[in-house]
């Protein structure tokens, strides 16, 4: 009989209907919706595909239990008399990663965390019959609680380092997009292998590696570690049938080229770099250029750039003037789409026109939007 679990894959706000998307594709069964989170039921390789496979998660948890606590004696009371042996074998670690609480009685998280751990332990000696020290120095089952009007939710962290950290990016430039942004962002791109797609401000590549990797079918996690792979409780066969698959599905024979370019040769360095690391070198070609000058002799295509915000005072009169620049170049390229992130809230008056549509997402804690600016489609024989 199949082990049965509930996940949750918390996300930036903005990117929930994204991200319910690629879970269902997985088929799995979603059972909760909520601001930057989303609930689910998997089997025990769901841990595994969820890992390797989503591409806008932050991260996947486990989810242990849901009860309600309005003071720490309850917190503390809630938290014990749950069977904690049932995940976490004999001698693991289980620090409390992280606690998080909004709008509710208990909002020291210092506290929280040290009587939640107090409960934990109680429990684990219990179920093992210890009456001293309990030992913690084999495999890790970091332990998250999320207290939302009162209602607490503990979850263990099945992914360890965080999802947006595929690996690739060990060079970055100034204020790069997180990877599972951009993925989602590439998410609401009708873009294929085929089409032209241009970064003109590619900074560190982040999107276009995206891109590619949504291009040859590679899964985001597939050349990573998680956390979960060093547990006893799972079947080590799983991750490695589920890893087997996901390299099973790349499609490297499929042929497109993308195109990155920035007035900032180290960056584009960088992105270089990245893009061998990703895998997917072959799939990008970036060159120098300035955005303001962009042209193409394409007649259909698309445009996905994170420009500079302008988050200092002494930045905002450059940074007008460049959106001023864009809007004037990117208006030229008369059937083209183009789509851009930016955290500035007069962004569509100085780049001179109103968005077609216009999705509000958070850049880590930046609230951002994203202005998409749709063209006509192409001919069904054009690419």
């Amino acid at each position: 009989m199949k082990k049965e679990y509930t996940l949750v894959a918390p996300c930036f706000f903005g990117v929930e209907k994204m991200l319910s998307r690629e879970i269902q594709n997985l088929g799995y069964e979603i059972i909760k919706t909520e601001d930057g989170r989303i609930t689910y039921k998997t089997d025990e390789a769901g841990i595994a595909k969820s890992n390797i496979y989503l591409r806008c998660a932050e991260r996947v948890h486990l989810k242990v239990a849901e009860f309600d606590a309005k003071s720490f004696d309850e917190l503390f009371e809630g938290t014990k008399k749950i069977n904690w042996a049932k995940y976490i074998p004999f001698g693991a670690q289980f620090p409390i990663s992280k606690a998080s609480s909004i709008k509710s009685k208990l909002y020291s998280t210092p506290d929280i965390q040290s009587i939640v751990k107090k409960a934990v332990v109680e429990s684990l000696k219990k179920s093992y019959l210890e009456t001293g020290l309990l030992k913690e120095d084999k495999e890790k089952y970091p332990i998250f609680v999320f207290i939302h009007k009162d209602k607490v939710t503990l979850t263990i962290d099945t992914s360890g380092t965080a999802l947006h950290k595929r690996g690739y990016r060990e060079r970055a430039n100034k204020a790069p997009i997180r990877e599972t942004l951009a993925s989602a962002i590439m998410e609401l791109v009708p873009w294929r292998p085929g089409r032209t797609l241009v970064d003109p401000m590619c900074g560190s590549g982040t999107l276009l590696i995206e891109a590619a990797m949504k291009g040859i079918n590679m899964a985001p996690g597939i050349n990573r570690e998680f956390i979960s792979e060093s547990w006893r409780t799972m079947d080590k066969k799983i991750w490695w049938d589920v890893r087997r698959e996901a390299y099973a599905q790349v499609n490297e024979d499929i042929e497109f080229k993308i195109y990155g370019y920035d007035i900032d040769e180290e960056a584009l360095e960088i992105a270089r770099e990245n893009a061998e690391i990703a895998g997917v070198a072959d799939y990008i070609e970036f060159n120098y250029g300035d955005a303001t000058e962009f042209t193409s002799d394409e007649e259909y295509g698309f445009i996905v750039t994170n420009p500079p915000y302008g988050e200092r005072l002494e930045d905002t009169d450059t940074v007008k003037m460049l959106y001023k620049q864009l809007g004037y170049t990117f208006r030229k390229l008369k059937n083209w789409s183009y789509y851009l992130i930016t955290s500035y809230e007069d962004f569509e008056n100085e780049f001179g026109g109103e968005a077609s549509r216009r999705r509000k997402l958070y850049n880590g804690m930046l609230k951002s939007n994203l202005y998409q600016y749709i063209g006509p489609r192409p001919p069904k024989n054009n690419k």
